[in-house]
C-alpha cells in the first residue's frame, strides 16, 4: 500500500513538474510575445478591419469581472460546481481576450491617449498598474486553474487569495482604460 502511495506521489510530483514548467514558460512567453507585437513596426495598411476589437476587449473584461465575482460568491456559499464553472468561464473569456488583444495589436493602429491635466495622470497610473499586474496575473491564473482542476485545494487556496483580487483589478482596469482612451480611436 505504501508503495502505491509513494508511486502516486511521485507521479503527481512528476506531472506537477511538467505542468509547472509549461506554466513558467507561458508566463514568460505570453508577455514577451505581446510586447514584441505591440512594439513591432507595422508593415503598411492591413486589409483586416480590427477597429471593433477594443470595444470587444472591454466587453470581455467586463464579463470576466462578472464571472470572477460570481465565482467568488459561489465559493463563499460552498457551491463548488458553480465556483468551478464561473472560474473556468473567466479563464475562457480571458483567453479569448488575449488572442483578440494580440490580433488587434498585430494588425491595428496604435492609439495615443489625448487627454491632459489630472485625467492624463489618472489614465497613465491606471494603464501602468494594469499592464504590470496583467503580466503578473498570467502565472497566478494558470497556477490557480491547474491546482483547482487537479484538486490540489490547499495549493489552490494559497495562490487564489492573490489571484482573485489581482485578476479582478486587471479586468476592471481594462474596461477603465478602454473608456478613457476610446474617444481617441480613429
Amino acid at each position: 500500500m505504501n508503495t502505491v502511495k509513494t508511486n502516486n506521489a511521485q507521479l503527481t510530483s512528476s506531472n506537477d513538474k511538467k505542468v509547472l514548467t509549461v506554466i513558467a514558460l507561458l508566463s514568460v512567453a505570453i508577455p514577451v510575445v505581446v510586447a514584441i507585437l505591440f512594439f513591432l513596426p507595422k508593415s503598411g495598411e492591413s486589409n483586416v478591419d480590427v477597429s471593433y476589437l477594443p470595444a470587444l476587449h472591454a466587453i470581455l473584461n467586463s464579463l470576466t469581472a462578472i464571472a470572477l465575482l460570481v465565482g467568488y460568491y459561489n465559493i463563499r456559499k460552498g457551491n463548488i460546481k458553480g465556483h468551478r464553472a464561473s472560474m473556468l468561464t473567466a479563464f475562457g473569456l480571458s483567453s479569448i481576450f488575449l488572442v483578440s488583444y494580440v490580433t488587434y495589436h498585430f494588425l491595428g493602429d496604435r492609439t495615443v491617449f489625448g487627454g491632459d491635466g489630472a485625467l492624463k495622470y489618472i489614465y497613465y497610473f491606471i494603464l501602468l498598474t494594469h499592464i504590470v499586474l496583467a503580466i503578473a496575473i498570467v502565472p497566478l491564473v494558470l497556477l490557480s486553474v491547474y491546482f483547482g482542476i487537479t484538486n490540489q485545494l490547499v495549493r489552490h487556496r494559497r495562490i487564489s487569495k492573490w489571484t482573485f483580487p489581482i485578476w479582478l483589478y486587471v479586468a476592471v482596469t481594462g474596461v477603465l482604460v478602454y473608456l478613457l482612451i476610446s474617444p481617441y480611436y480613429t
